[in-house]
């Protein structure tokens, strides 16, 4: 009996060589298309994951991008905050 992708839905033909990925049914493209999805949105929201807050943050997106958690889309970003760096000092 072979398991479902969560996100595209496709059957699992490999497993992903990567203990995290158990948490969650994923197919490899799936699961390489997350991790690069998390890399973007820690670097985006700044999260540390050294902090419980900023680690249950990511989760939430990790939830959101496997169809599990309603409600996140993309990325948060502050409506001050322009696409231009107009008006944006360091």
């Amino acid at each position: 009996m072979s398991k479902t992708c969560l996100k595209c839905g496709k059957a699992i033909e490999e497993a992903v060589d990567d203990p995290a990925a158990e948490k969650y049914p994923a197919c490899a493209a799936c699961w390489k298309e997350w991790t690069t999805y998390a890399v973007m949105v820690m670097n985006e929201m700044r999260l540390d994951m050294s902090l419980l807050d900023h680690r249950k943050a990511l989760r939430k997106y990790e939830r959101a991008f496997f169809g599990l958690e309603k409600g996140i889309g993309e990325i948060e970003k502050k409506p001050d905050n322009p696409e231009g760096h107009q008006g944006h000092q360091h």
